[in-house]
C-alpha cells in the first residue's frame, strides 16, 4: 500500500501543471501504476481505448480497440460510447451509441473496468491534489473508506476504548461464494457486485462509525460505543439487507448473501486492533464453516 500511495504522490508532482481552466481525467482504478495519472482535457476531440491510434490508451482487456470518444461542446465535454463491448458509463447511466451524456464537476467515468474522475472546477490544481489525498483513503471501486484509513481509524479507535473504558465492536463480513460471480458474469459483474453491495450498506452505516473494504470482497464496520449485544444486532440488519436486496447486472438479475463474525473490544486495557482483528476473522470464518449467511459474535 505504501508503494502505492508513494507511486500516487510522484506522479502528483510530476503531473504538467495545468492553468486553472484546464479540465482533466484522473485514473483511480485499477490501482497500479497508472493510478493518479492525469489527462488534460482540450478543445480536440479525444478517443479513449486500447488501439495505438487512441489518445489515451488503456491496456485492458475489458476496454475496447476504440472505446469511447470525448467532445467539448459549448463549456462541456461529452462523452460518446463508440460501440464499444462492455459499454461507457457517467456515473451509473450508459452512454448508448448516437447518445452524448454531458460530464459534470466530480463525475465518474468507467470505461470497461477503469474508471476516471473528471474534475472541470475554478482551481483544477487544488481539486486534482485533493483528488490525489482521497485516493491514498478511499477505496476507489466502491468509495467507502480504503485498508490504509480503516487501520489507522482502528488504531486510533482502540486506544480511545482503552482510555476512557467505552465500548469499542468490530464487525468483519465477505460475499458468500464470491468466485462464483465472477464466473457467471465476469469481472465487470464482480466489480459491480462490489460497489452495488457497498452502497447498499453504506444507507444505513452511521455517520460516528467507519464503513471500509478490508479485502477483495471482504468489508469491515467499526462501531464506535457498540457493545457485543448491539453490535450482534446491527449485523443481523445488514444480513438481512443484504439478502433481500436484488442485484441487477446487464439482463441478469441475482442475490448474494454474506456471513459475518463480530468482535467486542475487551475493556480489561489489554486490548490491540491485532487482537480485535483476530477474533472478529475468527468468529467470520466460524460463519462461514457453518453454511454461510449467519452471524457468529
Amino acid at each position: 500500500m505504501e508503494k502505492m500511495v508513494d507511486t500516487v504522490i510522484r506522479r502528483a508532482n510530476a503531473a504538467p501543471v495545468s492553468s486553472h481552466r484546464e479540465a482533466c481525467l484522473v485514473h483511480i482504478y485499477p490501482t497500479g501504476p497508472w493510478m493518479g495519472l492525469r489527462h488534460i482535457l482540450t478543445d480536440k476531440p479525444l478517443i479513449i481505448g486500447r488501439g495505438e491510434d487512441c489518445d489515451i490508451r488503456v491496456l485492458d482487456t475489458s476496454v475496447s480497440r476504440r472505446h469511447v470518444r470525448l467532445e467539448k461542446i459549448g463549456e462541456e465535454y461529452y462523452v460518446l460510447d463508440m460501440q464499444s463491448t462492455n459499454g461507457s458509463y457517467v456515473n451509473d447511466r450508459q452512454s448508448l451509441p448516437g447518445e452524448p451524456i454531458p460530464m459534470r464537476d466530480g463525475d465518474y467515468l468507467r470505461v470497461g473496468n477503469c474508471i476516471f474522475r473528471y474534475l472541470a472546477s475554478g482551481n483544477v490544481e487544488a481539486d486534482y491534489h485533493e483528488e490525489i489525498y482521497r485516493l491514498t483513503i478511499v477505496d476507489a471501486l466502491t468509495q467507502i473508506s480504503n485498508t490504509r484509513f480503516f487501520n489507522e481509524f482502528l488504531e486510533r479507535e482502540v486506544l480511545r476504548t482503552v482510555r476512557h473504558n467505552r465500548p469499542l465492536s468490530l464487525l468483519l463480513f465477505d460475499i458468500d461464494r464470491f468466485k462464483q460471480v465472477n464466473d457467471q458474469l465476469g469481472h465487470l459483474g464482480g466489480d459491480f457486485t462490489l460497489r452495488e453491495l457497498a452502497a447498499c450498506v453504506k444507507r444505513v452505516v452511521r455517520r460516528e462509525d467507519l464503513f471500509a473494504r478490508y479485502g477483495g470482497e471482504e468489508f469491515a464496520l467499526v462501531l464506535i460505543e457498540t457493545g457485543l449485544t448491539d453490535a450482534l444486532q446491527a449485523a443481523e440488519r445488514i444480513r438481512s439487507l443484504v439478502e433481500a436486496h436484488t442485484f441487477r447486472f446487464d439482463d441478469k438479475v441475482f442475490h448474494l448473501t454474506i456471513s459475518l463474525g463480530v468482535a467486542e473490544c475487551p475493556l480489561d486495557g489489554t486490548a490491540t486492533p491485532r487482537e480485535l482483528m483476530r477474533r472478529a476473522d475468527e468468529n467470520l470464518y466460524t460463519a462461514k464453516r457453518g453454511g454461510r449467511n449467519k452471524v457468529i459474535g
